[in-house]
This record gives structure tokens, sequence and C-alpha cells, in this order.
């Protein structure tokens, strides 16, 4: 089982983190992952209806930040957040984002931009 990079807990940086999470798509992986403990990247890839390439971006965009653990078994990547890591460097951060995302979600329509090159 290999395991790919990730920054160290106390590297991790809370502009990154932000950064990481202002992106649309990158909080809507990280709204679907709370829910569960891990989950297979293909599986978020087919529910968030963007190109393998543009998914792979954005799972590296947020496993380079801190926010997500991605691990490799086989062909099969699965990831999942950094709950315990962002918690200690930034207390009550992740669960204050989820929350307002989930707020956003229930009080204005949201949907995802559409899939590069889609119609």
């Amino acid at each position: 089982m290999r395991q790919l990079p990730h920054p160290a807990t106390e590297a991790i940086q809370l502009t990154e983190v932000l950064r990481a999470l202002a992106d649309p798509v990158r909080l809507e992986i990280a709204v679907r992952l709370a829910a569960q403990t891990e989950q297979n990247c293909s599986s978020v890839l087919e529910e968030l209806g963007v190109h393998k390439s543009t998914a792979s971006h954005h799972y590296r965009t947020l496993r380079e930040a801190g926010v997500l653990l991605t691990r490799q078994d086989g062909r099969q990547k699965y990831m999942r957040l950094r709950r315990e890591d962002l918690d200690a460097r930034f207390p009550g951060l992740l669960d204050t984002i989820l929350r307002a995302a989930r707020t956003d979600v229930t009080t204005a329509p949201y949907t995802l931009p559409p899939a590069h090159g889609s119609v």
C-alpha cells in the first residue's frame, strides 16, 4: 500500500486550507467526505460529474493543503478528511466551514459548475 505525500500536521497552513476550500467543487468534496470515514476517489468523481483530470487536480489541491489524506491501494485511491489534524491546528475551523457550506445549500440554489467541455 503506497502513501502519497502529505504535509505534516504542524506544516498545515491556514491560508492554504482556506484557499483549497474556497473552490465550490473542492468544498463539495469536503462536505461529502465529512459524512463518511473514507471514500473511493472514483465514486466521488462520478457524483461530482467532472472530468477525471479536473477531479485529480481538486484532490491534489486538497491533499497538498492538508485537508485530505489520500492512500493508494493497488490502482484504487481512497481519501478521507484530515479532521483530527485540522482540529489540532485550527480548532473548530473545519466544522464551521462545513456547517456554513451546508447552510448555503439549504438556503440558496446550489449547483456545481458544469464539467469542462460539457453543454
